[in-house]
């Protein structure tokens, strides 16, 4: 199965009433964990990647040899996107340049109308190329590879302004956070989202930073547009907890435990569980 575009996967996810996983990816355990668990769980999947992700993983060439010999040597036949996240305006060419099939430029620091014309810009480039684009009003809370967001809730004027350009999906800002959410969180602004919703039509809505939002949470915000979540900082959590535990018992002394095939390992099927949770959460199995 080729890399194909996220616009197809997020039309039939908003269509059918569920959400399309965005799973970021920071290293080869991550990548072949993630597709993995879509091709047992029969998802399509949508693999993100931040512009310092791409630099830690050598550049965003790399991304794309090493997802593309992965689709091949796996034998993944369920809808795959590798999807820039919160990209600028020189890094989303860059990622088209090098093969990505989709990607999102985040303009939301931009006053409006500088977000509108470099959006229309890459929408242009894009999808010129077969590529999806996401853009975003109003920015998300907390940091992100270096990126902060103060969490201001999306215009919904503003909303529409930046759908009418064509975009493939939106995200905005709801109230959401990057990283964990904080024990005094007001939770999402469902409300606004339902404003959004309907001064958009059909257009497949983002939610990101998924990590901690609870499941009924979740399936309300499906039901008023949300096609793509963002999953990011659970799968850190739990890639980190499960190494910390095979160290904390010593299994890397014993033996070869310290060969990093046997000392990611539980990592890497701590990921796959999550990934596939959440799959379940938003109702993507069996959809490919």
């Amino acid at each position: 199965m080729a890399l194909v575009s996220a616009k197809e996967m997020l039309q039939k996810a908003r269509k059918e009433g569920y959400a399309v996983g965005q799973f970021n990816i920071n290293n080869l355990e991550w990548t072949k964990a993630i597709l993995t668990a879509a091709e047992e769980s029969k998802s399509p999947v949508i693999l993100g990647v931040s512009e310092g992700a791409a630099r830690y993983m050598t550049g965003f060439d790399t991304v794309v040899g090493m997802v593309n010999g992965m689709l091949k040597n796996l034998n993944i036949t369920v809808p795959v996107a590798i999807h820039l996240d919160h990209g600028s305006f020189e890094g989303a060419k860059k990622c088209i340049e090098a093969g990505f099939s989709s990607v999102m430029f985040d303009g939301s620091h931009f006053e409006i109308e500088e977000n509108i014309q470099k959006t229309k810009e890459i929408v242009q480039y894009a999808h010129d190329l077969g590529i999806s684009v996401e853009a975003e009003v109003g920015s998300i809370g907390g940091e992100e590879d270096g990126i902060v967001g103060g969490g201001e809730v999306a215009d919904v004027n503003e909303c529409k302004m930046i759908a009418d350009l064509g975009v493939d999906m939106l995200a905005a800002g709801i109230g959401n956070i990057h990283g964990k959410y904080p024990e005094n969180w007001a939770g999402l602004r469902l409300d606004v989202l339902k404003e959004i919703q309907d001064a958009t039509g059909q257009m497949p809505l983002v939610l990101h930073g998924g990590t901690g939002i609870p499941g009924d949470m979740i399936k309300e915000a499906i039901s008023l547009g949300v096609s793509k979540i963002n999953v990011n900082t659970e799968i850190q959590l739990v890639f980190a907890e499960a190494t910390r535990q095979y160290i904390e018992a010593g299994k890397d002394l014993q033996g070869k435990g310290f060969d990093p095939r046997k000392l990611l390992k539980p990592g890497y099927d701590a990921a796959i569980a999550t990934v596939k949770e959440k799959m379940e959460l938003f109702g993507s199995v069996n959809k490919a």
